[in-house]
């Protein structure tokens, strides 16, 4: 059994990734900014809620992991769209490679980052508009990731919605357009996990016809 922490466990995506985690069997250790967010996860099996913080030290974020012996980690922070470029700068992309780095201290090799598609195409990001900062800081905090000895998998959605999950996606490397339900981003994540063949690979993904089980050859 893996003792996984997911950091951003309060964000949309991240309480969805926590619950399905839960019903895997999974040890879950779910990292809130706030303790008023615990509650969130009280009914959950496996799930521990923990404090934490990610403007904090690596050095503080690596005594985190190593206190509850954690060998998984999954990043699905984000600032969130009512903060500014600054906090998207502190967040998305220093608070995610701080989480790198504290993991090489606590040594935890197994890491899993939420990106979003079109991260790497440099063309795309001045069509995003105001999102223009949130794809730089999701393409440094990948490439830094890629760059690490950590065995990553890098999951990059086309544009989310809250539409009921369908268990499919399509695996795509070019396309950016169309979008997937949170629900099915969360699944994939479940599925990588399951899969040691993910490791030190990326995918993009957007909604389509492929169950995500067949995909990422999970039973």
């Amino acid at each position: 059994m893996s003792r996984i922490f997911v950091v951003g466990a309060h964000g949309h995506v991240g309480r969805l990734i926590v619950s399905k985690l839960s019903q895997a069997g999974d040890q879950v250790f779910a990292g809130f900014r706030d303790d008023r967010q615990f509650t969130t996860v009280a009914n959950l099996a496996h799930v521990t809620p923990v404090k934490f913080d990610l403007t904090e030290s690596p050095e503080a974020i690596a005594q985190v992991f190593t206190d509850h012996e954690i060998d998984t980690i999954v990043f699905s922070a984000g600032s969130g769209g009512n903060t500014g470029d600054d906090m998207t700068l502190l967040i998305d992309l220093d608070g995610a490679i701080k989480t790198m780095d504290a993991a090489k201290q606590a040594g935890v090799k197994r890491y899993v980052m939420v990106s979003a598609a079109g991260a790497d195409n440099r063309a795309f990001w001045p069509q995003t508009g105001e999102l223009h900062p949130y794809y730089v800081a999701k393409h440094y905090a990948d490439r830094a990731l890629k760059a690490s000895d950590l065995d990553y998998t890098i999951i990059r959605p086309t544009t989310l919605s809250n539409d009921a999950g369908t268990g499919k996606i399509a695996v795509d490397s070019d396309h950016i357009g169309g979008s997937i339900p949170r629900d099915d981003v969360a699944s994939t994540v479940v599925a990588v996990l399951a899969n040691p063949a993910t490791k030190r690979k990326i995918y993009q993904i957007t909604s389509g016809d492929d169950p995500i089980n067949n995909v990422f050859q999970v039973e």
